[in-house]
């Protein structure tokens, strides 16, 4: 589960007073320890019981027009400074499952019921109501290749919430939770750990009755722009090249499947998932395999939509 951390005695400081003191910091994001040392600072933070209000109110004088102006998260997230390269600052909104929003809106916005790891580290603590619950697991992500429908491996903790006070550290692709809602609308405070490979590390979502892994959950813009790109002009001439040679394995599972997407017909779009199913990365292979079967078994009238359906469905379902 999420490393729990002391929150010091420290007093309440203000949002700048944090800022300065986590711009002039050395912290390490990747290094646990370092990036941890920070979670009293934010526990300062939240022991201030002004600054999120006087906040919120200064946005809706003017429309919400510094929140909009940063853009990237949905209403749930209040930016309390945008990233800078080394983290990001926010205050995250939970509301009861009984409250107004959650009864006409549902539960999606919010993500809950949804099991998930993240592809980042972050510091939260609780600053208002009770706290939303989880259901805590861990898992070892060098076991497992991030195939879809893989065994996960998952390892339940327990189930807790975070109480008023509670400061905790979320790992990078090791801690899973499934986020409930809480008792009554409460309020979190994240720091957010920045790193320039973030975008390739893949996040996921499990199906915690199987012990599966269900899907991977991180996709960039260039991603979306290859995929368009094999349907026009040179674009294959780069899908192929990035199929066979691109250092990440995701964007190289992207342009197999945006050359199969874009295949005049389902003789081509076999031959080059015959391809992709002898590439070396597990992923990409076993993904490949699992689609040469269903167009083998002819249980989709084209894989390429098949393969278009799909890519549609996981950009759908990102997380914040």
């Amino acid at each position: 589960m999420p490393r729990l951390i002391d929150p010091g005695q420290g007093d309440a400081i203000t949002l700048d007073q944090l800022v300065e003191e986590l711009d002039t910091s050395p912290f390490d994001v990747r290094d646990e320890d370092s990036f941890a040392a920070l979670g009293p600072l934010l526990a300062r933070l939240g022991r201030n019981r002004d600054f999120l209000a006087d906040l919120a109110i200064a946005e809706l004088k003017t429309r919400c027009a510094g929140q909009v102006g940063l853009g990237g998260y949905g209403a749930q997230a209040f930016l309390l400074r945008p990233p800078n390269g080394r983290y990001l600052l926010r205050a995250n909104f939970w509301p009861a499952r009984s409250d107004a929003i959650t009864r006409e809106s549902g539960t999606a916005a919010f993500f809950y019921d949804v099991p998930h790891d993240h592809n980042f580290a972050f510091l939260t603590y609780g600053y208002f109501g009770p706290g939303y619950w989880s259901d805590y697991y861990e898992y070892d992500p060098a076991r497992m290749s991030g195939l879809g429908g893989e065994p996960a491996g998952l390892r339940f903790v327990e189930r807790a919430r975070l109480s008023p006070g509670k400061l905790m550290l979320y790992r990078r692709s090791r801690d899973v939770h499934v986020q409930l809602p809480p008792d009554a609308f409460s309020v979190s405070l994240n720091i957010l750990g920045a790193d320039p490979a973030q975008p390739w590390i893949d996040q996921y979502r499990f199906d915690i009755a199987r012990d599966t892994v269900r899907d991977c959950l991180t996709c960039t813009g260039s991603e979306v722009l290859l995929g368009l790109a094999a349907h026009f002009g040179n674009g294959q001439d780069l899908a192929h090249d990035f199929a066979r040679r691109h250092p990440s394995r995701r964007m190289r599972a992207t342009a197999w499947g945006a050359l199969v997407s874009a295949a005049p017909g389902t003789d081509a779009a076999a031959a080059l998932l015959e391809a992709a199913a002898d590439a070396p990365d597990p992923q990409i292979a076993g993904r490949a395999r699992q689609r040469l079967a269903r167009l083998r078994a002819g249980n989709d009238s084209s894989e390429a939509e098949t393969v278009a359906a799909d890519m549609a469905e996981e950009r759908a379902n990102l997380l914040p």
